[in-house]
């Protein structure tokens, strides 16, 4: 039902948009597919994009709540509301979002290695075993637990009945024995 005009009397800002409701959603129905694609690279997923884009047309379109100032080129104004949702939702729940879809480095397959890359591979295995089995006992477990078993300097040094500073400096200079040897392999040919 229409309000009349009457002097004195002002009608709700929700009424005197620049274009009427339907005038909205002719233009939403024009831009939606384009809406959705920009959406849809802003956040990754296109399901997460349609609802977004649903979303946006909602807030575009007035409910009668709240005032609808004149919007001087509502296409952009479309896009500026699904961009400023987008990065409300990938500031929420990104991080979730991209740890879900992106397994850990460890989880992707590798490329498959030709043979000359294996043999090479199976050579430096056997040296770092080597140079491994000719440190000082302490130093090699810690080495071993620190880098291999992902243990912390903590455990090493309760492993050990060390201090944790011992610790650090036990795993630190075996590293750095292993890697100069290596270094000096690679120089001979």
């Amino acid at each position: 039902m229409r309000r009349r005009k009457t002097p004195g009397r002002a009608l709700p800002l929700w009424n005197r948009s620049p274009l009427p409701n339907d005038s909205k959603l002719e233009l939403y129905f024009a831009h939606r597919p384009a809406l959705v694609e920009y959406a849809a690279a802003l956040l990754g997923d296109r399901g997460h994009a349609e609802d977004l884009v649903q979303e946006a047309f909602l807030r575009f379109v007035p409910d009668g709540r709240s005032g609808d100032a004149a919007i001087l080129n509502p296409a952009a104004y479309l896009y500026r509301v699904v961009r400023n949702l987008a990065w409300d939702q990938l500031r929420r729940h990104g991080g979730e979002r991209r740890r879900e879809q992106e397994p850990a480095f460890w989880m992707r397959p590798a490329a498959p290695r030709t043979p000359e890359e294996d043999a090479i591979h199976r050579q430096t295995v056997a040296r770092v075993a080597g140079i491994l089995a000719g440190l000082p006992e302490k130093a090699r477990i810690a080495l071993e637990m620190q880098r291999f078993g992902g243990h912390t300097l903590a455990e090493i040094a309760a492993r050990l009945g060390v201090s944790v500073p011992t610790a650090h400096r036990l795993a630190r200079d075996a590293l750095l024995r292993v890697a100069i040897a290596l270094d000096q392999d690679e120089g001979q040919p």
